[in-house]
């Protein structure tokens, strides 16, 4: 049997030259069910970003970014603790009800990274990794947390509507708050900045956690007007999206505002692909030509928008086509900071050299995705370069109309990225090799 937790081991960031006045801040902006291309740098063409697109043009962003997961809670958790979700005791999504636990507490997050490195820990926003206090941001190294604890609630009321019974879904550092007709993203900035104003004078790190563009699609009265004239459920999609772009706007200004600009790295991506589900009207996203959305491990479900911005210290307005991905943050932020990681084996690989050196190769690895415990049953892929092996394959494109695959998927990402051909008869070598490796990482996983 192997461990899953993970132990503190100060280790020296081999290379890491970097002298500081004080330690970077860092806020990591994640937004929730939100397509590939839906940003208007992105490729978008019919909805409006501005603030993200200023975001990018002032910093470097991804064009091949990978999500740890094609679904909320083992994304969160591959980002916050950089090892693959499996790994990290997090295969599917965590229950939404109280009481519940979620992601191990053996796990160390980039909160308590950071913590143990003297900075100041927030956390606002979507949380969806546990419901019991030793699973709760609190007691995942947070020193202060706003929010809500499951996967979606109604932007006003703040009930959790999944299913019944109804249940109300706002907390501050572990109790219960209300602010019935308060628009979410609203109290999110609102809480956000006043973290940021409280410890401008010391070094910290804020996690904001979007609950944006996920289901409820509830965008303010003057983007629905906006897009009227786009065809349903595009025009309630693209209303949410813009309604989430002004807040993150609003976080960018209180940065600036409070003379942090300078000396705080932001980084932003969505945490998988546009939702197909009946709760989302059964879409509204864009993946633009790639196949796939939540749910599934073809590229529309798993590619996502990805930003790092670092005045001063890295380029602006570049692309970076390097294949990444998200629990490549945590080791990668460790070094730009100058912080030590744990010592539990990570799965992410520091970016470092990709973002500093333009035609910088991707790191060297495999990348893994398996949604669900049970290796047997769980949709599953591997990556190597342009292969991309995947098993149990989910097709949910066209929503109520998903279509699953009982044969391996092969994926030659460089000749067909849409992967609308399956290439496992033609090169069967490729697959047995990442079938192999997929089956070498399961038998690595904790039981």
């Amino acid at each position: 049997m192997l461990l899953r937790g993970c132990f503190w081991a100060w280790i020296v960031l081999a290379g890491t030259s970097w002298a500081w006045a004080r330690p970077p801040n860092v806020v990591v902006i994640l937004s929730d069910d939100q397509g590939t291309l839906d940003t208007g740098l992105y490729g978008s063409e019919d909805l409006e970003t501005p603030h993200l697109d200023r975001l990018a043009r002032e910093g470097i962003r991804f064009t091949r970014f990978y999500a740890a997961a094609p679904v909320c809670s083992p994304s969160r958790a591959g980002l916050l603790t950089g090892r693959h979700p499996v790994r990290a005791g997090v295969p599917g999504n965590t229950t939404s009800e109280k009481g519940k636990p979620g992601m191990p507490s053996e796990e160390i997050t980039m909160a308590e990274m950071f913590r143990n490195a003297g900075y100041a820990t927030g956390h606002v926003g979507k949380w969806h990794l546990g419901y019991i206090p030793e699973h709760m941001p609190n007691g995942q190294g947070f020193d202060y947390s706003f929010g809500h604890m499951g996967g979606c609630i109604d932007n006003f009321s703040h009930f959790f509507y999944w299913q019944g019974p109804n249940r109300h879904d706002l907390w501050r550092n572990g109790e219960e708050v209300h602010a019935p007709g308060r628009f979410f993203p609203d109290l999110m900035v609102e809480e956000a900045t006043a973290f940021l104003r409280e410890h401008r004078d010391r070094p910290f790190f804020l996690f904001f956690a979007l609950n944006t563009p996920h289901y409820p699609y509830q965008g303010e009265t003057e983007w629905l007007e906006r897009y009227q004239d786009l065809s349903y459920p595009r025009n309630l999609y693209a209303a949410f999206v813009s309604s989430m772009d002004a807040r993150i706007g609003r976080l960018l200004d209180a940065i600036d505002s409070l003379g942090l600009r300078e000396e705080t790295m932001v980084v932003f991506q969505s945490d998988h692909g546009h939702s197909t589900e009946e709760r989302a009207h059964f879409g509204g996203g864009n993946a633009g030509p790639y196949r796939g959305a939540k749910f599934s491990l073809f590229e529309g479900g798993i590619r996502v928008p990805a930003i790092v911005r670092y005045p001063g210290r890295i380029a602006v307005d570049e692309q970076r086509a390097a294949a990444a991905h998200s629990c490549d943050w945590l080791p990668t932020l460790a070094e730009l900071a100058g912080v030590a990681l744990p010592g539990c084996k990570l799965d992410g690989r520091s970016l470092r050299e990709v973002i500093f050196e333009g035609d910088a190769a991707a790191p060297e690895r495999r990348l893994h995705w398996m949604t669900g415990g049970d290796p047997e049953a769980a949709q599953w892929a591997v990556m190597e370069g342009d292969w991309k092996l995947i098993g149990n394959a989910r097709d949910t494109s066209l929503g109520d109309k998903e279509e699953n695959l009982t044969e391996l998927f092969l994926s030659d990402l460089g000749r067909d990225p849409g992967e609308r051909r399956n290439f496992a008869v033609e090169h069967p070598e490729v697959v047995e090799r990442l079938r192999i490796a997929h089956w070498d990482f399961a038998r690595e996983l904790p039981r």
